[in-house]
């Protein structure tokens, strides 16, 4: 991989503080019923960008994509000017709720993604407040999922298992951090992770296994 200028500078730090400025600068960002839903903040906040991300990133950006399925691996897409393709998925966290952990990917598909040097897996979070119809933004993580410090990673059980920040209350930032070693630290994650659910796949056999003697006995 070509390090980005982007994010291996302080450059990305610049576009955090934008991305806030351009969310801020909106008046009335929504209605009044739908002020109090953060699945409907959430989305206004994801569409707006992805409308205006290129201008946002300005310099930064080559080719732009904000056109994915669903159920896709990123929300927006851009190539930097050293060749890599970021693909960005966009998180919001209304500060004033109760604690969430967002899931940014599977083990297994940020596992294949990054078998190219070129590709890099961008985590956009977005934390804000409700100021009658506005969005105030209180903060926004604009980094690869590797300056993400495993110390607020944790894994979910769905599938191979999807990282998940564990408290979207406490980021924590590792800048210019190493990508081979915290693909390393996230192998030694994964090899801790699975033979804990094998004791937890066997226990659940086992119950299944009583359930099935306990009605086999049962008259009809």
């Amino acid at each position: 991989m070509s390090k980005s200028k982007l994010f291996y500078s302080e450059a990305y730090k610049e576009i955090e503080r934008k991305i806030a400025e351009f969310i801020n600068n909106h008046n009335d960002f929504m209605s009044d019923a739908t002020a109090s839903s953060p699945r409907a903040a959430g989305g206004a906040i994801q569409s707006d960008l992805a409308e205006n991300f290129q201008k946002i990133l300005g310099e930064h950006c080559g080719e732009y994509s904000a056109s994915f399925a669903r159920r896709a691996m990123a929300d927006m897409a851009f190539n930097d000017k050293e060749g890599n393709y970021n693909v960005v998925d966009v998180k919001t966290h209304r500060i004033d709720t109760k604690f969430n952990m967002p899931n940014p990917t599977s083990v297994e598909r940020l596992a294949r993604f990054y078998e190219d040097d070129a590709d890099c897996f961008i985590i956009l979070n977005v934390a804000y407040n409700m100021v009658g119809t506005n969005i105030k933004v209180e903060a926004v993580n604009f980094v690869p999922i590797e300056f993400l410090s495993w110390d607020c990673l944790t894994i979910g059980a769905l599938g191979w298992g999807q990282i998940q920040i564990a408290n979207a209350n406490k980021i924590i930032i590792n800048q210019n951090y190493s990508r081979k070693k915290w693909m390393l630290e996230f192998c030694e994650v994964m090899l801790d992770f699975y033979p804990k659910e094998v004791i937890k796949i066997t226990e659940r056999v086992e119950h299944f296994k009583e359930v099935k003697t306990f009605w086999t006995t049962k008259e009809e």
